[in-house]
């Protein structure tokens, strides 16, 4: 779990810094992007576990639709030990996807309420943040903690009560 700690105290670095130099907006209480249907590796899923037990047990999870995680004021109530995924939205995003013929194309992303100021196109490498790296030293950690296995966990699933279905 330390090196976990580690990965995810470094990502968050980053990511503030990036936020800062392209003045994010992302600040408490905007979640437009704590969608419903996230998945973490189970490494993760244990951190929140080891951390968050008294919720987990006995509160409800936000209602469907949402990020099971997400309180009614629209703040995170595990922001400190949040999913690598959640530490990196709202930054412009960059990655590389192998087109059917073999080349290389590199696409890129930003939350639309993050979408003003230089065109993404335009943007030095290193003013995004290059999926694939962290991404990969993630998956390391889970096969050593999942003994080989890249067991992931639906973050709602946590929750001891699932709640109820959006209606």
């Amino acid at each position: 779990m330390h090196a976990l700690a580690e990965l995810h105290e470094r990502v968050a670095r980053a990511a503030r810094r990036l936020a800062r130099k392209h003045e994010l907006r992302c600040a408490r209480g905007c979640h437009a992007c704590c969608i419903d249907g996230l998945t973490v590796f189970e490494i993760e899923a244990e951190l929140i576990r080891r951390h968050h037990r008294d919720l987990l047990e006995q509160g409800e999870p936000h209602p469907v639709g949402a990020c099971a995680f997400l309180a009614e004021d629209g703040s995170c109530r595990i922001y400190e030990h949040r999913p690598y995924v959640c530490r990196t939205q709202g930054l412009p995003l960059r990655w590389l996807e192998e087109l059917e013929d073999g080349e290389l194309v590199e696409l890129r992303d930003i939350c639309p309420l993050n979408d003003r100021g230089q065109p993404l196109e335009g943007l030095p490498a290193g003013d995004c943040w290059t999926i694939g790296p962290v991404e990969g030293k993630l998956a390391k950690l889970q096969l050593i903690f999942g003994q080989g296995k890249m067991n992931r966990v639906a973050l709602r699933e946590l929750f001891a009560r699932k709640g109820k279905a959006a209606t």
